[in-house]
């Protein structure tokens, strides 16, 4: 029997820090971004509904991949079974600014 891969993803978004649990993530097509297809969420029971993986489940509706900027992503995890999304706040952490392009082109001097 083949267990099926879920990950783990945690990323900056907006000032917050988002953490969705994914069937498939790879580099994407699109230079600098990862690629994240299938979203998971956790079943709705009719007594408790969690309110910010459901404000996330409402976010991601309808969206079949997303592509998060490389430089967003804090940690990708191959985890064992999905867990809770949630939004989290992002107050006290700053994410490193990265140049993939130095300003101004490579002009061939050195």
């Amino acid at each position: 029997m083949t267990r099926k891969r879920v990950y783990k993803v945690i990323f900056f978004n907006q000032g917050k820090i988002y953490e969705v649990f994914a069937k498939q993530v790879t580099q994407g097509g699109l230079f600098g971004f990862i690629e994240i297809e299938g979203l998971i969420f956790g079943e709705r029971s009719g007594l408790l509904v969690d309110p910010a993986e459901d404000r996330l489940k409402t976010e991601f509706d309808g969206v079949k991949r997303t592509y998060v900027p490389l430089h967003a992503v804090v940690r990708i995890d191959e985890v064992e079974k999905e867990g809770t999304a949630k939004i989290l706040q992002g107050d006290n952490i700053t994410p490193f600014p990265l140049h993939i392009y130095s300003p101004g082109g490579d002009t061939g001097k050195p």
